[in-house]
This record gives C-alpha cells, structure tokens and sequence, in this order.
C-alpha cells in the first residue's frame, strides 16, 4: 500500500494557509489542520471545485 502524499500548489507561499492536495485520491483539507476532515471527490467534481475556487 502506498502512503499518500499531500502536496501544495507550487504558487503557494511558505505559509500553513493553503489547500492541499493528494496523490492517489481527488481529497483536499487545510494545510492548517494536517489531521483535520478532508474532502473527497470524484474526478469530475474537483474539476467543477477546482474552476469554482479560481473564479
């Protein structure tokens, strides 16, 4: 089993307030809360999330 890898956009700054996001599932959390709730998508939500968030 493969250990998830949370990452940040490369446009993040060095600060804990950011969005991450994993490497084997469509997941986000709070890169203030590492432990805290994630959310789950599917594939094609997280794009409709994802272009939500950017406008």
């Amino acid at each position: 089993m493969i250990k998830p890898e949370w990452r940040k956009s490369s446009r993040s700054t060095n600060t804990d307030s950011c969005v991450e996001v994993r490497n084997d599932l469509a997941a986000v959390r709070d890169s203030k809360n590492p432990s805290g709730p994630q959310l789950e998508f599917t594939p094609r939500s997280l794009k409709a999330f994802v272009a939500a968030v950017r406008r």
